[in-house]
């Protein structure tokens, strides 16, 4: 038992003021004064201070249980949670205690009529990331949940539709559709490789106008992988459920850009054969829409969920390397200017201007050195010195805050999927529970 100090001004009271209760919590037995409870009227042990022990329908509403030789009310709650309760009446402000589920404790200010506006700031922001991670597992069984329901589609149409949307978007989904999976990121590879290497003069072939160009070898199996990514977009966008939400979406926007290049220079070549278009023209817009290709390198992010959480990691470190850009942005405005003000005693000084000498700042403050452009003077050679030294802390400062965002997203992600799995796990042994009790009965 344990018992909440009585304050120091309780004189010229009411009687509802003098009271005191007696509370069993979880079978911890708490005594609370009035004065202390009426600070929140509407609270539920406000009420019980109110309500007469000898009316037991409102007692039995606001409690569980009531013993009336100990005059002790009884309800079957979390004793911890209570504590942090209680703290109301004395802070006008709760804390949830390490330990606690935060959606459970929010149910439980539910249950004692305590505003949830007075939980402090630091556990509001608490209460809302465990809220997101709900959110999040509710998403992931909502998705495990159309997998499992395939065979149960109306009509033949929607089964084959949710067939072909398994076979290409889940790859855990089946045997087969992890082996289209597993050809689609190998595609993207071949496509790079051939891209690269179609550049290597000995492997490239002259033309009719004695030019080089990509080997025929090559070409037909750039021709192969971009039939390949036709067809994947193209029956993915077919099965998707939702097309508008598919066509928008960031990753299906990149598998877009990197087919899109191969189909628009086989239209401007077509043109260009055909005199329609000036020849000089073609050859610029098709060297200029061929350096799209890089794009398909991206496509590998979505098969690789390390690229995604790196992608994450990126963005909540927004602020990290936003500071190292502001950092390098005035490293690089002053150790230029003094680069520029040092070099000038020399007679062949490399260092014409200050934006010429930003150049400069840059290389060396990022400790690669090209040594096109270096100081001569001894000043300036201190001055490099430091600079390259403040350069090597400023880029070390974001680097534990990204690995850190990475490591907490994927070990998130990880915990998270395996709550989702367990999620459905208990939805299916309930649900094989209330099939059997409707059977035996």
């Amino acid at each position: 038992m344990w018992t909440i100090p009585k304050p120091r001004y309780r004189t010229g009271l009411c009687a509802d003021d003098e009271a005191e209760i007696t509370v069993n919590i979880g079978g911890v037995r708490v005594v609370l004064f009035g004065d202390v409870l009426n600070r929140y009227p509407e609270s539920r042990l406000a009420e019980l201070v109110k309500c007469s022990t000898q009316n037991y329908e409102v007692m039995s509403s606001l409690c569980d249980d009531f013993d009336p030789g100990r005059k002790e009310f009884y309800f079957d709650r979390d004793p911890d949670a209570f504590k942090c309760i209680i703290d109301v009446y004395y802070f006008d402000e709760i804390h949830i205690k390490p330990g606690i589920c935060p959606i459970c404790f929010i149910k439980e200010m539910e249950f004692w009529k305590i505003d949830p506006s007075v939980l402090d700031e630091c556990c509001k922001s608490y209460l809302s990331e465990k809220e997101e991670e709900l959110k999040e597992i509710a998403n992931k069984v909502k998705v495990i949940l159309e997998d499992m329901e395939v065979d149960q589609c109306i009509t033949r149409t929607q089964r084959c539709q949710r067939f072909l949307w398994q076979l290409m978007e889940k790859p855990g989904s089946s045997l087969p559709a992890r082996v289209i999976a597993i050809a689609s990121f190998l595609s993207v590879l071949v496509s790079a490789v051939v891209m690269c290497v179609g550049t290597i003069p000995e492997l490239q072939v002259a033309d009719a106008d004695g030019k080089l160009v990509e080997h025929p070898i090559l070409e037909a199996i750039e021709t192969t992988c971009m039939l390949w990514f036709t067809t994947e977009y193209t029956l993915r966008l077919a099965s998707s459920p939702n097309k508008l939400h598919f066509a928008l979406s960031f990753m299906n926007i990149i598998d877009f850009m990197a087919i899109m290049p191969f189909y628009v220079v086989l239209s401007l070549t077509y043109l260009g054969t055909s005199s329609m278009m000036e020849l000089g023209n073609v050859q610029q817009a098709v060297q200029a829409l061929r350096i799209m290709r890089i794009a398909r390198i991206f496509k590998l992010a979505r098969h690789s969920s390390g690229l995604q959480t790196l992608t994450y990691a990126l963005k909540r470190s927004l602020k990290e390397l936003g500071l190292l850009l502001m950092y390098m942005g005035v490293g690089i405005f002053v150790f230029s200017a003094l680069a520029y003000t040092m070099e000038q005693s020399h007679p062949e000084t490399l260092f014409r201007s200050i934006p010429q000498s930003f150049w400069w700042a840059i290389i060396t403050m990022t400790t690669v050195g090209y040594g096109d452009i270096y100081p001569k003077t001894t000043l300036g050679k201190c001055n490099a010195a430091v600079s390259f030294l403040c350069g090597v802390i400023a880029i070390a400062l974001p680097i534990h805050p990204i690995i850190n965002n990475f490591v907490v997203f994927y070990n998130k992600q990880k915990v998270l999927e395996t709550a989702a799995k367990h999620e459905v796990e208990l939805m299916e042994l309930k649900s094989g529970r209330e099939a059997r009790r409707k059977s035996s009965s």
